[in-house]
């Protein structure tokens, strides 16, 4: 099969649907973002304008809103250790290596055609849940009753406009969280000027690389095949109609990484619940990534370190109520389960296993799989098995019994 997207043909388009598409995955990689910069005391204009030029190069690659996240199991584990730039540099590596190795192995690609459709359903929406869980605890209440009034105010506003042509919702959302930010600005902001990016080569030690793969790298490569390559590619056919290779979103994956660790980015992985978001708010094309990443570009360089300010500010309630928007439009995908009673069963339990326990995405992975396997060879049996009950079975139905002869029939008629 050859690693290439089928979608050479797609048009880039840049319209006010794909710029209301660009914000759709912001609620979940602008939080990430500021923890990372802030804990592992990386370069903010590097990791901002970085993180935007991994967004641009995915938008003209694959043509498709195929969005590029900070990588959420590292990113875990590094800002509650406090580790820094260059483990996490080491780590971003590893994890590179690793992905790499299973797809030039043609390991990825057996993996996405063992993996059933209920597993990946299950992803789904475990996903979509674990996002509107997040946007529930720890975004919506970040400011008390003014937040919940942004909240609810932007709920509706989503409402009222989600199928409007001329006013996409996302953009209204920002729009008012950006109005907040001017009116909450304790000082006159500066004037803007561009600042120097102090881009340089940042080669991890031994001792770096191997801590990275073992603390951070083995970790998350699980989550990256689970959603990154499985839930981004079922999304994208779901969504879009486009069947993306595993072997392609893992190379990807691969490059971005590579590019972020050399040169002081964070992590990045693809991701089913970005795509969502994209989608859920407008964008259709790579046109929406473009213009998301080009916002990160320009704000890392006119900003510079004021940008970790603005953002600080920005309501968190108004993040809470697009990540909440993001989960539900990858949850529904799953629809096509209802009428599947074992295959119902086990997206149940792969979703609330990867909403709920740690590394629960890779449990419900390997745990949903074998199950699947399990119940369907049950079924198989079941189709297999002789229909008449066994013998002395009490509660067997009576077996027909042949109607009697009719005796006069049988009479021999004399002459």
């Amino acid at each position: 099969m050859s690693s290439l997207p089928n979608n050479a043909r797609t048009a880039i388009r840049f319209d006010r649907h794909e710029l209301a598409g660009a914000f759709g995955d912001i609620g979940l990689d602008l939080p990430l973002m500021i923890l990372l910069v802030t804990v592992c005391r990386l370069d903010a204009i590097t990791a901002f304008v970085l993180f935007g030029l991994c967004q641009v190069a995915t938008g003209l690659f694959y043509r498709l809103p195929i969005p590029v996240q900070p990588l959420k199991a590292m990113a875990a584990i590094a800002v509650a250790s406090g580790l820094g730039a260059q483990t996490l540099a080491g780590g971003g590596l590893a994890v590179a290596a690793l992905m790499l190795a299973l797809s030039l192995s043609g390991a990825l690609g057996w993996v996405a055609r063992v993996v059933p459709l209920a597993v990946v359903r299950g992803l789904q929406f475990g996903l979509g849940l674990k996002l509107a869980l997040l946007a529930l605890h720890d975004h919506l209440h970040a400011m008390g009753t003014t937040g919940y009034i942004l909240g609810g105010s932007a709920f509706l506003l989503i409402l009222l406009l989600r199928d409007n042509r001329t006013l996409p919702a996302a953009l209204a959302v920002v729009a008012m969280g950006l109005a907040y930010v001017a009116l909450a600005r304790p000082e006159p902001a500066q004037p803007l000027t561009v600042h120097a990016t102090p881009f340089a080569l940042h080669l991890p030690s031994p001792a770096d690389l191997l801590n990275g793969l073992l603390l951070l790298a083995l970790p998350q490569i699980p989550l990256s095949v689970a959603n990154a390559v499985l839930g981004t590619r079922q999304t994208a056919r779901d969504l879009l109609g486009q069947d993306i290779p595993a072997r392609t979103l893992g190379l990807t994956f691969s490059a971005l990484n590579v590019l972020a660790a050399l040169f002081g980015g964070v992590g990045v992985c693809h991701g089913a619940g970005g795509l969502a978001g994209h989608y859920a708010f407008g964008g259709r094309t790579g046109g929406s990534v473009i213009i998301y990443g080009l916002l990160f570009v320009v704000c890392g360089l006119l900003l510079g370190p004021q940008m970790l300010y603005v953002i600080s500010v920005f309501p968190r309630p108004l993040l809470a109520v697009l990540l909440i928007f993001e989960g539900l439009t990858l949850a529904q995908l799953s629809r096509d389960m209802l009428g599947q009673a074992d295959g119902f069963f086990v997206l149940l339990l792969v979703a609330l296993a990867g909403a709920a326990l740690p590394y629960g995405f890779c449990m419900g992975l390997v745990g949903g799989t074998l199950l699947h396997l399990a119940l369907t060879w049950r079924a198989r049996q079941a189709a297999h098995a002789p229909t008449q009950p066994p013998a002395g079975d009490a509660f067997a139905a009576p077996t027909a019994q042949p109607a009697p002869l009719d005796g006069a029939k049988l009479q021999t008629r004399t002459p």
